[in-house]
């Protein structure tokens, strides 16, 4: 009996589990099993869509892991992933059922060691000096003595205790302090602000734009530094329009500003030296200009009272310098009585001269002519003359107003001739002439129909002969009854233009 019976095969009494079922199985026990893990790897494809989100691959030398970083996350950490980075990514795994894969949730990600920050900062640091934000023709010189100093740094540490107790030993100016965090999350993106911020104030305004910024900061490990790593910091400073002073940690320490800058100190103390100048200094110095200015005019007016002395020993006495021009001014005084007494003999000799030609029987002669010239002038102003003139004028007129008349004629009749010519053309070109030889004209959808194809695809033609028109085919809505056509008149004969009136231009 038992033989007849087949025993069951393996597997056939396991339960059925559908797609979703079975994925969602597989989803719980992985996010149960994983729900907190930290993973190093190398940071392979990256991707910054739109949405915020971030998508990239963490892998190593054998396999590859998804990862996604949400928009919230993406914005609050620290690191900004990049390709080839070195990393440790903290988060869960989960699992994408529509794609049957499973991908790490990131919830914070940070460099693998300092090895992995150097790499980073060597990264940035070529991009930036390829764009030649390095290039030492875009660096400003420093004021010589800023009347306001900006500075960047902590309000509660030892920095800016230094600047400010500098600069009251050097030259006491104004100083602005923007508050910062000087490491951390809130680091660069501060300090960047702070920098666009100073530059955005209005000079002369209720709070002074500083003639110069330094950004400060104690020193401190690479992490603590890194902020002033960050490439928004490293271009607001490069396109900071005031002077920058960066004075980063201590000597030994670079970051990425102190290339961008516009100066850099080693120490945030000497960044106050180099704002400004020593007060006493400048005082000596000017003390010491005053002197030697002084010391310089004394000797130079000592030198040039001894050159006059000098010069006035070579010159001659003045009595022996006057002597000659003394002599010729008696000479002129002795001849002058007797050059007067020749000039008035020569001068009335002259006048008898020209007096002879006056008399009376001269003067007559020249008022006879001036006379006679008057009045054959007011003879040609005579009334008859005048009359004359105006009668010659009017049959002058009168020529040209009959000359004008007879071109006006001709030029009428010529443009009549060539009217009459045209409208001939005219009737002998009308379409109507072209029916009376027995042709139709055929419409149909609104238009002329030239070609037979166009008048097998209307639906109704319309047929125009000499004596009237016809419709063939059927339309949707009733057309209404064509009028039959006109026979094409004649047209009347124009009438000749009268000729213009006497006296008339045209």
């Amino acid at each position: 009996m038992s033989d007849l019976i087949d025993d069951p095969r393996e597997g056939e009494n396991a339960p059925e589990f559908s797609v979703t079922e079975l994925s969602g199985a597989i989803k719980r026990m992985i996010e149960g099993e994983f729900s907190h893990v930290r993973i190093k790897g190398e940071v392979g494809r990256v991707s910054f869509p739109r949405s915020g989100h971030v998508y990239l691959d963490l892998k190593d030398d054998r396999s590859v892991i998804a990862a996604v970083m949400w928009k919230g996350v993406a914005a609050r950490v620290t690191t900004r992933p990049e390709e080839g980075m070195e990393v440790v990514a903290t988060g869960r795994l989960t699992t994408f059922p529509g794609q049957s894969k499973y991908q790490l949730v990131i919830d914070d990600i940070k460099p693998a060691g300092v090895g992995a920050l150097m790499a980073m900062l060597e990264k940035r640091k070529a991009m930036l000096q390829a764009e030649g934000l390095f290039a030492p023709e875009r660096k400003k010189p420093l004021p010589y003595l800023p009347e306001i100093i900006g500075v960047v740094t902590s309000p509660s540490g030892a920095v800016i205790r230094d600047i400010l107790h500098r600069l009251r030993d050097r030259f006491p100016r104004k100083v602005l302090l923007w508050p910062v965090a000087v490491q951390g999350e809130q680091c660069a993106p501060q300090v960047a602000n702070a920098i666009e911020g100073f530059n955005k104030l209005t000079p002369g305004g209720a709070m002074p734009r500083p003639d110069l910024i330094i950004v400060a900061r104690g020193g401190g490990s690479l992490e603590d530094l890194w902020g002033f790593n960050e490439e928004v910091v490293a271009r607001a400073a490069a396109a900071s329009d005031i002077p920058l002073i960066s004075a980063v940690g201590h000597e030994t320490d670079t970051t990425l500003i102190d290339f961008v800058s516009d100066k850099r100190a080693p120490t945030p103390t000497a960044a106050a030296e180099l704002a400004v100048p020593v007060r006493l200094e400048m005082l000596a110095w000017v003390e010491e200009q005053g002197a030697r200015l002084t010391r310089g005019l004394e000797q130079g007016l000592r030198q040039r009272d001894q050159r006059l002395r000098d010069l006035s020993r070579a010159l001659p006495r003045a009595d022996a310098l006057l002597q000659t021009p003394r002599q010729r001014l008696d000479t002129a005084a002795d001849a002058l009585p007797r050059a007067l007494q020749s000039g008035v003999q020569s001068r009335r000799v002259a006048l008898a001269e020209k007096s002879g030609g006056l008399s009376d029987r001269t003067l007559l002669r020249m008022i006879e002519i001036q006379r006679q010239r008057l009045g054959r002038s007011a003879d040609r102003l005579s009334p008859e003359a005048l009359g004359r003139d105006i009668r010659q004028k009017k049959d002058k007129l009168q020529s040209t107003v009959q000359r004008l008349q007879f071109l006006g004629e001709r030029q009428t009749s010529k443009l009549r001739g060539q009217l009459d010519s045209l409208a001939g053309l005219a009737e002998a070109y009308s379409y109507t002439n072209t029916l009376q030889r027995g042709f139709a004209l055929v419409r149909g959808d609104g238009g002329l129909v030239k070609t037979a194809e166009a008048a097998r695809a209307a639906q109704v033609l319309e047929l125009e002969f000499a004596d009237g028109r016809m419709t063939v085919g059927q339309s949707d809505t009733p057309a209404p009854p064509a009028a039959p056509a006109k026979p094409a008149e004649k047209p009347a004969p124009k009438a000749k233009t009268p000729p213009p009136e006497q006296g008339s231009l045209f």
